[in-house]
């Protein structure tokens, strides 16, 4: 169990490690985030918009408590690098314009796995009692 940890920990790092990397060049406006932003065909006003979404997501993820927003924030990163790897294959690029989004989908699904499956442990740990971050309802 203890390893199962690690490695989630390890995964959610490594996710949040490119999503930030990621996100900074669009935050930033860098010229070349720019010429693939315009080349997939959205409109520049957009980039700071999604970078900022994705550091915040990141945050989200990485901040202790708060299951609610972390659910909110998986789902947001996941429509993220969903959107980038269907516009990269939409548009034809070759594998090594779509593969950092595809990495990214593997991870960001890795991390949530692991976060379910860390909330679940807790769960069962606190001897069947609901969660406090839970509705009963």
């Amino acid at each position: 169990m203890r390893a199962l940890t690690w490695i989630g920990w390890i995964v959610t790092g490594l996710m949040a490690a490119l999503m930030l990397l990621s996100a900074v060049p669009d935050v930033l406006r860098i010229p070349d985030a720019l010429l693939v932003f315009t080349r997939l065909g959205y409109p520049p006003y957009l980039l700071l918009f999604l970078g900022t979404a994705k550091i915040l997501g990141v945050a989200a993820v990485l901040v202790p408590g708060v299951p609610r927003i972390k659910e909110w924030a998986f789902a947001g990163l996941t429509f993220d690098v969903t959107g980038a790897l269907y516009s990269h294959l939409s548009i034809g690029d070759p594998p090594d314009a779509w593969m950092p989004a595809a990495v990214a989908l593997a991870l960001v699904s890795g991390s949530y796995v692991s976060y379910r499956m860390r909330q679940g442990r807790e769960r069962a740990s606190t001897n069947g009692e609901p969660s406090p971050y839970r509705s009963a309802a």
